[in-house]
């Protein structure tokens, strides 16, 4: 098996979920994997049996492709025969919604790696002298194996997605994503100094949110909310990583919310480990306190980050964020006191129902923290909200809005001497096109290698086949640029991934949905 990454090694092998599945693979006595990044690889295997790809970022997509035809692997998974590889991917963005890459992939695995793998492999071994068409008759029976080719879109006289049916009775109607559910979750198996986070040993502390900001696909998506076991996971893996290196970097959408989090501060302040550079993915702020601040203080880290989305109660509210402005104060002022250098805030513009009203709040909570603060260095990065599939805001569209927004944000606080760090407006445009798109937009990536993060690229792309289309009365027109990024769908649309069950039915999420908007 070749494993591959659609990135450079530093930044695939800082990616958790691609150490642990390599991992995984590599203990296995049946199965010979390579690792391969656009940069460098193991040495190659002469012929692969399987070529995977694990997808966390939707502008890597298209480098598949080159990836493929660096292996000698027809890109288009019905053009595929015997002796080519079956070709599988997995990861957020294909859990999520793997249609615009469908085409691609003979098979996608929907959901927790460390229930999909051993038994994606361990079918394989029992169907290896089957065709490739039998063999993926075989997976396509497996909870959680998604096998593209047996399920055909249909679509009305204007292009309207109608249904995504089986071909056949034998194909189940519905694929449900996976979750692992024990309460041992995942650490680094590779610690490099050549990694985008150098010689850092990673501990994912939990996995989801309890808070369900309405946005958010790591929440919605990898529900339940998971902890790991303090004394019989989250302790013998730090010592674990200790013993190699001193930089530890705890892991979680939201870490200080795991209920024995106390426990494990306390545990951390032991002298054993004065030496120790301790590293916190984004926490709560209604969970910062003295303690922790000091902890991180004492444990050589400069900074705490937390997301506030808004400096606009009333965004928030929608959002479901449950934090008070004068939380989002106390923990700055707490970050200061603990001995740290900086904070680090992440917020989001072009929310549903944003206004200016709602920019300026932000702008006046910013400078409010930063005056609050002095000598605290207040860095604030912000992005283009994006919906994604599985979220109760999957039916909004991108705000063109947000644009200037970013541009307001940018002049009014960077002159405060605070550190702004806008995300590319073009390339939240590029990732909505993607999170939304079905798997006519298959037709597009090819010719957008190269460019994949040029938003002209993908205009141009994309202008070239609605023409084609257009020219030859295809069946498969692509929708208008403006539908796909920016409408507002309908709740009775049929959604690309409607196949495709997540952990919550979309009649919850319409519910999640019309409480935030009734707020």
């Amino acid at each position: 098996m070749t494993l591959a990454f659609p990135n450079k090694y530093a930044i695939g092998i800082t990616s958790l979920g691609y150490q642990i599945i390599w991992a995984t693979l590599a203990q296995r006595k049946d199965v010979d994997v390579r690792r391969l990044f656009t940069d460098q690889s193991d040495i190659p295997h002469r012929s692969n049996d399987l070529f995977g790809i694990s997808l966390s970022w939707e502008l890597d997509g298209p480098v598949l492709l080159d990836l493929l035809e660096k292996n000698k692997i027809p890109i288009w998974s019905n053009e595929r025969s015997d002796q080519d590889p079956i070709v599988f991917g997995g990861g957020q963005v294909l859990t999520a919604n793997p249609e615009p890459f469908a085409p691609f992939l003979d098979v996608v695995l929907l959901g927790d790696g460390e229930n999909l793998m051993p038994t994606f492999i361990n079918k394989m071994n029992t169907i290896k002298d089957l065709s490739r068409f039998n063999k993926l008759k075989e997976l396509a029976q497996i909870p959680g194996i998604y096998i593209p080719i047996f399920y055909q879109p249909q679509y009305d006289n204007n292009g309207k997605l109608l249904t995504i049916k089986p071909i056949t009775h034998e194909i189940p109607e519905t694929i449900t994503k996976q979750t692992w559910k024990q309460n041992t979750l995942s650490h680094s198996t590779v610690i490099t100094p050549d990694a985008a986070w150098p010689n850092i040993h990673m501990v994912e502390v939990v996995r989801s949110c309890p808070e369900l900001c309405r946005f958010c696909l790591a929440s919605y998506l990898n529900l339940p909310f998971r902890t790991s076991s303090v004394e019989g996971s989250l302790i013998p893996a730090i010592e674990k990583g200790f013993a190699i290196t001193k930089r530890i970097g705890l892991l979680g959408a939201s870490v200080t919310q795991h209920p024995e989090f106390e426990e494990l501060i306390d545990w951390l302040n032991n002298d054993h480990f004065n030496d120790m550079r301790l590293s916190l993915s984004s926490v709560r702020a209604t969970t910062v306190n003295p303690k922790l601040t000091k902890l991180l203080s004492r444990r050589n880290s400069k900074s705490i980050t937390i997301a506030i989305e808004s400096g606009s109660e009333k965004i928030r509210d929608i959002i479901n964020k449950k934090i008070t402005e004068e939380e989002i104060l106390t923990a700055a002022k707490y970050a200061k006191e603990g001995g740290l250098k900086g904070l680090k805030l992440y917020g989001m513009v072009g929310l549903p129902q944003e206004n200016e009203d709602d920019i300026e709040a932000t702008i006046k909570l910013l400078i409010k923290l930063k005056d609050q603060n002095p000598g605290l260095r207040i860095t604030f990065g912000v992005s283009t909200f994006v919906p994604k599939a599985h979220t109760p805001f999957q039916w909004f569209g991108v705000r063109a809005e947000a644009k200037n927004r970013l541009k307001k944000l940018t002049k009014y606080l960077k002159p405060k001497g605070i550190q702004f760090r806008p995300e590319s407006y073009g390339w939240s445009i590029i990732q909505a096109l993607i999170s939304r798109s079905d798997r006519r937009l298959a037709q597009v990536i090819p010719l957008v290698r190269g460019s994949h993060n040029s938003l002209g690229g993908w205009k141009q792309a994309y202008k070239i086949i609605q023409e084609k289309n257009t020219n030859s009365k295809s069946k498969e027109q692509l929708p208008s640029w403006e539908d796909v990024i920016h409408s507002q769908w309908d709740h009775e649309q049929v959604l690309p991934w409607a196949h495709l069950l997540g952990p919550l039915q979309s009649k919850q999420l319409i519910n999640h949905q019309k409480k935030a908007l009734e707020l």
